[in-house]
């Protein structure tokens, strides 16, 4: 237990969230809870964690989380350990949230993007099709977000690119999606801001000055890709190009990246596997599994 890493759980400590402080010590180790000399309160270790007031070991939760991550099937692990199917599917949820907030909090963050991937994945799931949006930084390979939803239509690209945009910083980016013509409206309507100048009424908005848009269009043959057109959409040949060329892959413009991420997605998650018995019953459920 070392109480310098933790902070107040307690929203209404005036040292709440902050760690380093002192204020925090030991009140059992029996127990391993902490206690707070600002305000007095106590806490458990496992505060904020996926082990939060579980009852079985964390080694047992971690295995079997690491199971699923890396492909195995609920079925095959309620079986092998002998844990409720139920049970799986609250670990499933609790470490769907922690990773929800681990992203939120170190990759949400306003950086220089760059170029960024986006793609869609089609996901079968029990009584219908649902959609899985995808992005990703293409020049460090830094997965951005993702989003589920039944449709694929405008709502779905608009609430990944406003978690996309969460994470970008006002420097030169360069949006790649696929051939999907509502990705084009999503990204003029996003990537743009407010201009104040006190009137009422909903103000004018400008868009991004250093936002640029290619788009891949990929035309197929027989379930085959056939030909691969590169569009310029917004922006100037050579500001698109400058970007590109900040990121692999010799300065031309694809979404190679984004389709790697989709392979390892599919290869790492049993219910988004092409066919398989594993499927999923609930559009949440493919949320918290991503």
């Amino acid at each position: 237990m070392d109480p310098t890493t933790v902070g107040c759980p307690n929203l209404a400590c005036p040292a709440s969230g902050q760690t380093g402080q002192g204020n925090i010590g030991i009140h059992s180790r029996r127990s391993k809870r902490f206690i707070c000399t600002q305000c007095r309160k106590t806490c458990t270790a496992t505060k904020g964690t996926v082990f939060y007031r579980l009852r079985t070991s964390a080694e047992t939760v971690t295995l079997v989380v690491t199971l699923m991550a890396h492909g195995c099937p609920r079925q095959a692990i309620v079986v092998a350990c002998g844990d409720d199917a139920r049970t799986v599917a609250e670990w499933l949820t609790r470490a769907g949230h922690q990773g929800h907030a681990v992203q939120a909090y170190l990759v949400e963050q306003p950086r220089d993007l760059g170029p960024v991937h986006a793609d869609e994945i089609r996901v079968k799931q029990h009584g219908g099709i649902v959609w899985m949006a995808l992005a990703m930084m293409s020049r460090t390979r830094v997965w951005l977000a993702g989003e589920v939803s039944p449709p694929r239509d405008l709502a779905l690209i608009r609430q990944l690119l406003e978690r996309v945009r969460h994470g970008a910083a006002h420097r030169p980016l360069l949006c790649c999606p696929d051939g999907l013509c509502s990705s084009i409206r999503a990204i003029r309507e996003t990537f743009r801001d407010p201009i104040r100048l006190g009137q009422h009424g909903r103000p004018r908005r400008r868009p991004w000055r250093n936002r640029c848009i290619a788009q891949v269009v990929k035309r197929s043959v027989q379930r085959r890709v056939a030909d691969v057109e590169r569009r310029i959409i917004d922006g100037t040949p050579a500001r698109v190009h400058r970007s590109r060329r900040r990121a692999p892959g010799a300065g031309v413009i694809n979404t190679a990246s984004i389709e790697r991420l989709n392979a390892t997605f599919r290869e790492r998650w049993a219910p988004l596997a092409r066919r398989n018995r594993a499927l999923a019953r609930h559009t949440l459920t493919r949320q918290q599994g991503m």
